[in-house]
């Protein structure tokens, strides 16, 4: 095992009040997903999808790398909205998650294409 012996600052999710300790030279995404928290949504992990927007509430975070205009607009950033997976806590920081998971899956029955009918759904066809 080896000892990571860089700075860390406490991160914290506003809505579950979660905490954990992010090194201060690592993304906020990175932070979390190291430890195995699911806070803030993640998909590609480099800026490209948008999805680990969030807004920082209380805190200062330094830059890791530019930050898509196509997924925080400069009025956005301006009122602290970022990308989990660009940014450093440069001291603890308090953040509220913006982007959302897509489900693949509903529980909603299916439809088949061209057509009024719907397929039967788990519980439906646990009923036939």
């Amino acid at each position: 095992m080896i000892f990571d012996s860089r700075p860390k600052v406490n991160v914290c999710v506003a809505q579950t009040g979660e905490t954990y300790p992010c090194a201060t030279t690592e993304s906020l995404l990175r932070g979390m997903l190291k430890l195995g928290r699911k806070g803030i949504p993640a998909g590609c992990v480099n800026g490209g999808c948008g999805v680990c927007k969030v807004r920082i509430v209380e805190g200062q975070v330094t830059s890791l790398g530019p930050v898509s205009r196509e997924h925080v607009s400069a009025e956005e950033e301006c009122c602290g909205v970022t990308l989990a997976c660009r940014v450093a806590p440069a001291t603890a920081v308090r953040l509220e998650p913006l982007g959302k998971f897509e489900r693949p899956f509903s529980r909603q029955p299916a439809t088949v294409a061209g057509s009024t009918a719907t397929l039967p759904t788990a519980q439906q066809q646990g009923d036939m």
